[in-house]
């Protein structure tokens, strides 16, 4: 089994920037999938963005423009760099990695940005 652990989380003013990695704890080559997802107290994840193995990227209407995910296989590791940060990006971000008959989350990382 592969064990995801997210980092980078933190208090930000609105406006300024964080970059979220998430780290495996073994080769992310084999997953198909690797992504970013939130949750805010009282409501659903929701996905903020995705890159597939072939560097294809996906992000959420919120973030799109603003958030960036990147990969890097070597270390075994994603990347979420969040720009122009607001307050309604207030929550805990999970990472997730997926590949057919398998999938592993992280246990999530608190973002709280100030007004």
């Amino acid at each position: 089994q592969v064990q995801l652990e997210e980092s980078g989380g933190g208090l930000v003013q609105a406006g300024g920037s964080l970059t979220l990695s998430c780290v495996a704890s073994g080769s992310i080559f084999s997953f198909t999938v690797m992504s970013w997802h939130r949750q805010i107290s009282g409501e659903q994840r929701e996905l903020v963005a995705a890159i597939t193995s072939g560097d294809s990227r996906t992000y959420g209407d919120a973030v799109k423009g603003r958030f960036t995910i990147s990969r890097d296989a070597t270390k075994n590791t994603v990347y979420l760099q969040m720009n122009s940060l607001k307050s309604e990006d207030t929550a805990v971000y999970y990472c997730y990695a997926g590949r057919r008959g398998y999938f592993a989350w992280g246990k999530g990382t608190l973002v709280t940005v100030s007004p």
